[in-house]
């Protein structure tokens, strides 16, 4: 029996490769506001991340976050994102 192919994405934070369902994708949709995608069908520029603090924290400090979404994004609109993850 021939298994379904699962496609992959790479965290943002960890640098790991991960089914795309394994990850949380963090969307800039053409309005510009910044935000979780639990579903992943959202329009726009995404990144993918680890469901945990670290991996957020590691993309935040970075800058990788903020260059995969070409976006400069606001402290409280992480905080969000930060609340949003705990809860996914």
């Amino acid at each position: 029996m021939k298994s379904k192919h699962m496609p992959e994405r790479t965290c943002v934070g960890c640098r790991s490769v991960k089914t795309k369902r394994e990850l949380v994708r963090i969307v800039r949709e053409p309005a510009g506001t910044v935000d979780v995608d639990p579903v992943g069908k959202k329009s726009g520029r995404g990144v993918y991340v680890c469901p945990n603090l670290a991996c957020l924290e590691s993309a935040v400090k970075s800058g990788r976050l903020k260059t995969g979404l070409e976006a400069e994004i606001p402290a409280e609109v992480i905080a969000k994102i930060r609340e949003r993850l705990l809860g996914v």
